[in-house]
């Protein structure tokens, strides 16, 4: 098991699993806010490709907000789990979407600051957090990529269990994933500097790669 010194190392052992990418003109790195965000940008340097944020809001259920129903994306996009999402009343529905709207917009407005909305038709949005638990929040992301017209998909992490490496791997187009222990604990574990990342971090680091 390697332990990361910090997000920023973990991007650097995750851009040389990505090397392939290197000169591909329509290759767009998304940091999932917020810590895979300093990932992220080591791995848009590494790639010479631009960077951008893909801000994505977990639906989770009322009593189990871990339990996904769906997820929301920018521009409107709205991906639910029916089978899931049955288990629930309108009423219970509608009030999960509008916190989590609400929260979705917030962040939009503050990271994309005057920016043009995300625009992934045609592109290979590599997609890239800090670690993956579940693996539902990177999942919603694959979804939400495509609904914003990417042609290919990739996932891109540090570390993550195994049960979430296959789960992705069925979803999106690619997963790099530069450990996978059989024994996974929190993704925290893996690092020494596990801080919250701030929404000064996101906005410095986008301001940084324009």
């Amino acid at each position: 098991m390697t332990t990361y010194r910090d997000r920023e190392e973990a991007g650097r052992t995750l851009a040389e699993r990505l090397t392939a990418l290197i000169g591909a003109p329509d290759v767009i790195v998304l940091g999932l806010v917020r810590g895979g965000v300093p990932v992220a940008r080591v791995v848009a340097e590494r790639l010479g490709a631009p960077l951008d944020v893909l801000v994505v809001r977990k639906l989770g259920m009322p009593w189990a907000p871990e339990v996904a129903f769906g997820a929301l994306g920018p521009g409107g996009v709205r991906v639910l789990n029916d089978v899931v999402a049955s288990r629930l009343t309108e009423d219970d529905v509608a009030e999960v979407v509008r916190r989590e709207e609400a929260e979705l917009d917030r962040r939009e407005r503050l990271y994309r600051a005057g920016r043009p909305p995300l625009d992934l038709t045609g592109r290979t949005a590599v997609i890239v957090d800090d670690g993956l638990a579940t693996g539902a929040t990177a999942r919603a992301a694959v979804q939400v990529a495509r609904h914003l017209g990417a042609r290919r998909v990739v996932v891109a992490v540090p570390v993550g269990s195994q049960e979430a490496y296959e789960m992705l791997a069925a979803e999106a187009d690619q997963v790099v994933c530069a450990q996978h222990p059989p024994e996974f604990m929190a993704v925290s574990a893996y690092y020494e500097d596990f801080h919250e990342v701030a929404d000064y971090e996101v906005t410095e680091a986008l301001t940084a790669t324009a």
